[in-house]
């Protein structure tokens, strides 16, 4: 089994001070990687990823996940690269095919967004581009659906499952055991990782926003998305599911970054 690595998803932050000082917060909590989406705001992240590891020592910096139509392959690998060197090893790269509505921004850069499909395949080029470089950063790739999950089996050094709001452990378990399928020899070498969407039972009106279901009902379906806000508890159903699935990498958003730190201690006093 590997080893648990906990992550944070990061805030929007104003400015570079604000930015700097969640970076911070973050290490001094405990956890691994401070990760970004793409874009963070308004704003690049590969700007703000920069800025956060230059204040931090041993945290990771990532993305989660940065959207291949947004840029040319050799220019992200390009900048790939520099972050990677800059920071001694210290950046992993989160790569995806661009979230529903990412259209506009692709737009406003002057990039073509095309179908699901075309996008898969043009992220395969980028892929091929980037592992041209012996040493590299991290890969990890979001998957899903049965394309995504069949491009992280062969490319992905990282895996993060990307499970419906109100997935549950039997329906985890059939995309699990699939992902197993599709990876063959590869998967003792691949990390697996989920995101979490909250820790409680307390409702969260951004949440429901964007997942269009609140905490207290996911909690109520047995959703794999929520853990309980008891660390004890919460460790106990992690170290199950190292266990049973091989997830080892945890992911949350930057709202509950204190519950969550107390749950990765947790874990980690229970061995993992």
């Amino acid at each position: 089994m590997k080893p648990f690595r906990f992550g944070i998803v990061a805030g929007h932050s104003p400015d570079l001070t604000s930015w700097t000082a969640q970076a911070e917060r973050v290490e001094k909590l405990g956890f691994d990687t401070l990760l970004v989406t793409d874009p963070v705001g308004t704003a690049d992240p590969f700007v703000l990823l920069g800025a956060a590891a230059a204040v931090t020592i041993d945290l990771t910096v990532g993305t989660f996940v940065l959207a291949d139509p947004f840029r040319d392959a050799r220019a992200l690998g390009w900048q790939a690269q520099t972050l990677h060197r800059q920071t001694r090893g210290r950046f992993e790269l989160g790569l995806g095919v661009g979230r529903p509505g990412a259209e506009a921004q692709a737009k406003e850069l002057g990039r073509e967004f095309p179908s699901p499909g075309e996008r898969i395949t043009r992220m395969a080029e980028t892929i091929a581009v980037l592992k041209r470089e012996p040493d590299r950063p991290r890969l990890v790739l979001a998957g899903g659906g049965p394309k995504m999950l069949a491009l992280a089996a062969q490319e992905a050094d990282t895996v993060t499952f990307s499970w419906m709001p109100r997935t549950t452990e039997a329906e985890a378990e059939s995309i699990v055991d699939r992902f197993r399928v599709l990876a063959g020899p590869r998967l003792p070498d691949i990390e697996l990782g989920l995101n979490l969407m909250a820790v409680g039972t307390e409702p969260s009106p951004a949440i429901a926003r964007f997942a269009k279901v609140d905490v207290p009902e996911l909690v109520a379906g047995g959703a794999v998305t929520v853990l309980s806000g008891d660390p004890g508890a919460a460790a106990e159903t992690l170290l199950r599911w190292r266990e049973r699935w091989g997830i080892s990498y945890v992911t949350i958003n930057s709202g509950y970054a204190e519950p969550f730190a107390a749950i990765a201690d947790a874990v980690r006093k229970a061995g993992g």
